[in-house]
C-alpha cells in the first residue's frame, strides 16, 4: 500500500490551489501572475520530450556500438523507464522537503548527473554505464513529471484538462521530434557503410571502430548537460509560485470521508494500469521503429527520420485534442476513437511489408497522442484528498514504457521484429474498454 505520509505535499499543494481557484472565480490561463509559471511548465515539457525521445536513436546507436542483441538493446528504455516506477514515491519525499520550484531544479541537476555518466560510458564503451546513466536521467524526470502533471491539471476546470495537457505535449514532442534528428545525424551517420566495414575486421581492428563510434555522443551529451544546468538555475530564481500547503481545503477534507484507501477507487487503479499499457505502446511505436525499419531493409541513414515521423503524427493529434475537446468531443469519446485506430495500425503494420509497414507504426503517434492527456483526468476525477496519491500511482504507470518494449525485443529476438508488434493489440483493447466503461466503475464505500 502507499505510503500517504511521505506524498502530503502533493495533495496539499493540489488542495490550496483548488481552494483559491474557487475563491475568485476567474481566466487563469489569462492571468499575468500565472502567465510566468505557464512557460516554465512548457518549458519542462520541451525537457521532457527531448531527453525521452533521445532513445530512439540510442537504442540502433547502441546496440552497434556496444555490441547488442535486440533484448539487450532495449534496456535503454528499461533502465529509462523503471526509474518512474522505483522513485515515483522517492519524489514525493524530495518534493515534500524542496517545495515543487526548488524540486524541479532539483530533477533537472539530477538529469544532468545522469546525462554526465554517458561521458565514462562512452569512452569505456561500457554498456552498463550507459544503462545508470538512463536510470539517474529518468529519475530526476521522475521528479519533474511528478510535480508538473498534477499542476497543470488543475490550472482549470476538469472538463479541458485534455486541453491544457495536449498543449503541453505538442511541447514535449516538438522536442521529441527534433531529438532522434539532431543525436541520429551524429551517431548514426554513415552507420550503414559502417556495419558493412566491421564484418570484415579483426577483433582489434573492430574495437577500434566502435570505440570511435562510441565517442561521438560525448559532445552532443555535453551540450546537454549545459542545458539542463542552466534551465535548472533559471526555475531556481524563476517566478514559479510556490503554494502555501500548510492548509488543507476543507470541501476536498471532507471528500470520500468515508474512504480509506485508493484500493476503493476502481476507476483509479484501471486508469493506472490503463497509462501503464499506453505508456508500453507509446514507447515500443517511437522506440522501436528506427530498428525496425532497419529489418526491413531500410537504411539507417533513411530509418532515423521515422521516429521523427511517430513524434509529428502526435503532434498533429495534440492540435486536434486542442481543437475538437470539449467543444466537439468529449475526452472519453477521444479516448475511444485512439484506441480503435491503434488495433487497426498495429494490424496493418503486421500485415504490409517494407515502408508501408514502417510507416504504419510511425502513423501510431497519432493514435497515442490523445491517450495521456484523456486517461490522466478520467483516472483522477472524484478522488478528493486521494489526488495526490492517485497522482503518484499514475506516474508510477510510467514504467510501462520499461516492461513492454523490452517484451517486444526479447519476441524480436525469437519469433521476429515483425510479429512482435501483436503484443499492441490486447493493450489498445484494454484501452478502449476502459474508454467505455472502465473509468465509470465507482465504490459508494
Amino acid at each position: 500500500m502507499i505510503n500517504n505520509t511521505n506524498l502530503d505535499k502533493i495533495v496539499q499543494f493540489i488542495s490550496t490551489f483548488r481552494l483559491q481557484i474557487l475563491k475568485k472565480p476567474r481566466n487563469i490561463m489569462n492571468d499575468k501572475k500565472l502567465i510566468s509559471p505557464i512557460y516554465i511548465i512548457c518549458s519542462l515539457f520541451f525537457v521532457f520530450g527531448f531527453v525521452t525521445w533521445l532513445n530512439s536513436v540510442l537504442i540502433p546507436y547502441l546496440k552497434i556500438a556496444c555490441e547488442l542483441t535486440n533484448f539487450e538493446s532495449y534496456l535503454v528504455a528499461f533502465a529509462f523507464y523503471i526509474a518512474y516506477f522505483v522513485m515515483a514515491l522517492p519524489s514525493a519525499w524530495v518534493l515534500k522537503n524542496t517545495g515543487f520550484k526548488n524540486g524541479m531544479a532539483v530533477g533537472l541537476v539530477i538529469m544532468a548527473i545522469g546525462a554526465a555518466l554517458f561521458i565514462p560510458a562512452a569512452l569505456s564503451r561500457t554498456y552498463v554505464l550507459f544503462l545508470l546513466g538512463l536510470f539517474v536521467q529518468g529519475t530526476g524526470l521522475a521528479i519533474l513529471q511528478t510535480a508538473s502533471n498534477p499542476y497543470i491539471t488543475i490550472l482549470g476546470p476538469i472538463e479541458t484538462a485534455a486541453k491544457r495537457i495536449s498543449i503541453m505535449g505538442i511541447f514535449n514532442k516538438v522536442a521529441g521530434a527534433s531529438a532522434p534528428i539532431l543525436l541520429g545525424a551524429v551517431t548514426l551517420k554513415d552507420a550503414d557503410a559502417l556495419i558493412v566495414k566491421i564484418a570484415g575486421m579483426n577483433a582489434a581492428e573492430k574495437a577500434m571502430e566502435l570505440d570511435a563510434l562510441a565517442h561521438k555522443v560525448i559532445l552532443p551529451y555535453v551540450a546537454i548537460i549545459g542545458v539542463l544546468i542552466v534551465l535548472s538555475v533559471l526555475i531556481w530564481f524563476s517566478g514559479l509560485p510556490e503554494i502555501n500547503t500548510e492548509e488543507e481545503d476543507e470541501a476536498v477534507a471532507l471528500a470520500n470521508s468515508n474512504k480509506t484507501s485508493i484500493m476503493q477507487f476502481p476507476h483509479l487503479l484501471l486508469g493506472a494500469f490503463a497509462l501503464f499499457l499506453y505508456v508500453g505502446v507509446e514507447v515500443m511505436a517511437a522506440d522501436t521503429v528506427i530498428s525496425y525499419a532497419s529489418s526491413q531493409g531500410i537504411e539507417l541513414s533513411s530509418a532515423k527520420y521515422f521516429a521523427t515521423y511517430t513524434l509529428v503524427s502526435m503532434i498533429i493529434g495534440y492540435v486536434a485534442g486542442i481543437v475538437c475537446i470539449p467543444k466537439y468531443i468529449t475526452q472519453q469519446s477521444a479516448l475511444k476513437v485512439s484506441a480503435i485506430l491503434g488495433v487497426l495500425l498495429s494490424i496493418a503494420a503486421i500485415l504490409t511489408e517494407g515502408y508501408v509497414s514502417v510507416l504504419m507504426i510511425s502513423l501510431l503517434g497519432l493514435a497515442n497522442s490523445l491517450m495521456w492527456p484523456a486517461i490522466w483526468p478520467l483516472a483522477i476525477t472524484g478522488l478528493g484528498r486521494f489526488t495526490k496519491t492517485g497522482s503518484s500511482l499514475l506516474i508510477m504507470g510510467i514504467s510501462g514504457g520499461a516492461l513492454l518494449p523490452l517484451l517486444y525485443g526479447y519476441m524480436a529476438d525469437t519469433v521476429d521484429s515483425q510479429q512482435a508488434y501483436w503484443i499492441m493489440v490486447p493493450c489498445y483493447l484494454f484501452i478502449w474498454y476502459y474508454a467505455v466503461s472502465g473509468h465509470k466503475i465507482k465504490t459508494g464505500s
